[in-house]
């Protein structure tokens, strides 16, 4: 697994988990976040008394943290709150807005998976005819935005909110390829 510097907060649980059996007095705060560059889901430990808010960008790197004692690990999906999960879409496209350069070179440097499928075909309402248009159209010159990308590619279905329906669908552990997520 790849390690993240900055993590996105979804859910905020300062008396920790409600089902967690242990003893009120043991129980410590829980910060379910997302990592900003690799996309992956945490659970960290907030230090004491920190309050954190939904959405608050948290650096989880080496050297001195602020708000976050230690990071427990990765979290799986099906460990999410409902708060976490609702929140989840919204801070997804956050990203890939934020970092539209970052998902455009994917569309830009995408290969060839198997000497069948495409990469670009793992792309949820991206089929053979759009992968062809977007390949020959990279050849001409790279695309620069996603709204070039729309332009160049006709018929395309919105591009950022493919790549949004993507990293949901590799979060929720159902590719088998994830493109997007970290492991």
């Amino acid at each position: 697994m790849q390690k993240e510097e900055y993590a996105i907060v979804l859910d905020f649980l300062p008396h920790g988990y409600p089902f967690d059996n242990t003893p009120g007095y043991k129980k410590t705060a829980i910060v379910q976040a997302i990592g900003k560059k690799h996309l992956t889901l945490l659970e960290a430990v907030p230090k004491k008394g920190t309050k954190l808010d939904i959405q608050d960008e948290v650096y989880l790197g080496e050297g001195k943290r602020e708000k976050i004692h230690h990071v427990i690990g990765k979290l799986e999906p099906d460990k999410l709150t409902a708060t976490a999960r609702s929140e989840l879409k919204h801070v997804v496209k956050e990203i890939v807005e934020a970092e539209e350069s970052k998902f455009v070179e994917f569309f830009n440097k995408a290969q060839p998976l198997t000497t069948r499928m495409h990469v670009l075909e793992l792309l949820p309402g991206l089929g053979k005819k759009h992968m062809w248009v977007i390949v020959e159209e990279r050849r001409v010159e790279d695309f620069k935005s996603f709204k070039d990308l729309k332009e160049r590619v006709k018929l395309m279905p919105d591009p950022s909110k493919i790549v949004i329906k993507r990293i949901l669908s590799e979060l929720d552990g159902n590719e088998k390829y994830n493109l997007f997520v970290g492991r």
